[in-house]
């Protein structure tokens, strides 16, 4: 009889730190850059600045959550905090965590001075940039290394994911110039530049290295599974963070570099920025192709849909540079427009990501 009146068992909800992947840090990414993106974007919508300020506290709290849940996954299963780096896929991901560091810290210098005053919001910069940057350096090296090692790598495995680890010296280049007006005038300027240019160059060389294997794997072995399609975005992101990188470093350039480089700076700003936008676009049309043909037959969510947001992002921030470079109409509307695009995109995935992450369905361990 007692058993009778005995509450229903209810569904055990996964444990939010058991299977926590860097990939997860992909949503500060993309969080983080729809605030940085609105900072420069051109017209003056009213209430963008402060909305774009809201996102970014979001993303920063986001950022202190994961980091916190990371240290208790690390702390309760080591073994599989750490075994991450052994798959050949979810290695890739590691280059989220130092980029969502830097995406946070670019917004604290360009949105955090009206709320925290401007020596904090460059001091909290310039702690994110220089934990990010070593971290991003590390994974530019280690997961490659790995790849070459002790992964298990078949013919048709490339996949967009193989730039993520590389990505991350860029977008320290790209930060880094936000950098060089506040540090002391002189050598620590010059040396940050030229850092920065080195940084520039290694991710740039590296994706062009992973960008003709991955074309031809669509080529020969065709799109593959449908809950990696998505990844296809993220080549985007080193081409929107070099055009960005190029135009800030330009920028830092003045003053800095002596004549004739910090000239040949800026100009390299632009006659590197617009061809390689013209790729970007290309490659845009493509994956959107791919995306909408592949939805057709269905798109299941996963954490790889926030492939659409921080790659979308930096082609924004790219596009916004050579708008002001260039007194373009045209690249302004476009970037605009990008970044209607990049709010749709993170309004879509931020919700299926809460909802998700409500009903534990994020949290159960990756799929195989």
């Amino acid at each position: 009889m007692n058993s009778l009146h005995q509450p229903p068992v209810l569904p055990r909800r996964p444990d939010t730190a058991a299977h926590l992947g860097p990939n997860w840090f992909a949503s500060v990414m993309g969080t983080g850059i729809v605030a940085t993106a609105a900072a420069g974007l051109p017209g003056h919508l009213p209430g963008l600045r402060f909305v774009a300020t809201v996102v970014w506290l979001a993303a920063a709290a986001l950022l202190v959550a994961l980091v916190v849940a990371w240290a208790a996954h690390l702390r309760r299963d080591r073994e599989t905090a750490l075994g991450y780096a052994g798959d050949p896929v979810m290695a890739q991901f590691w280059g989220a965590p130092p980029m969502a560091l830097m995406t946070v810290g670019g917004g604290a210098l360009l949105l955090g001075p009206a709320l925290i005053g401007q020596s904090a919001a460059v001091a909290v910069d310039l702690l994110l940039w220089g934990v990010g940057t070593g971290l991003g350096l590390l994974t530019a090296v280690a997961i490659p290394y790995l790849m070459m090692t002790r992964h298990r790598i078949g013919p048709d495995a490339a996949f967009g994911g193989w730039l993520m680890p590389v990505v991350p010296p860029m977008v320290s280049a790209a930060n880094g110039a936000l950098l060089v007006p506040h540090l002391p005038a002189g050598q620590a300027r010059l040396d940050l530049v030229l850092a920065c240019y080195a940084m520039f160059g290694g991710s740039l060389v590296a994706t062009l290295v992973i960008l003709p294997q991955l074309w031809n794997r669509l080529v020969v072995h065709r799109v593959g599974a449908a809950r990696m399609v998505p990844t296809l975005w993220i080549v985007l992101g080193p081409l929107g963070q070099s055009i960005t990188a190029a135009h800030l470093l330009g920028r830092a350039a003045e003053g800095v570099l002596p004549e004739p480089y910090a000239a040949g700076a800026q100009m390299l700003a632009v006659l590197y920025g617009v061809p390689v936008l013209g790729f970007a676009l290309v490659w845009l049309a493509l994956a959107a192709a791919i995306t909408l043909r592949t939805a057709r037959a269905g798109l299941p969510f996963s954490l790889t849909w926030w492939s659409f947001t921080f790659p979308v992002g930096t082609l924004v921030t790219g596009v916004t540079g050579l708008a002001s470079r260039a007194g373009s109409a045209m690249l302004a509307t476009l970037a605009v427009l990008l970044y209607g695009l990049l709010v749709a995109a993170w309004t879509t995935v931020a919700t299926r990501t809460v909802r998700g992450a409500w009903h534990g369905h994020l949290f159960l361990p990756p799929a195989r």
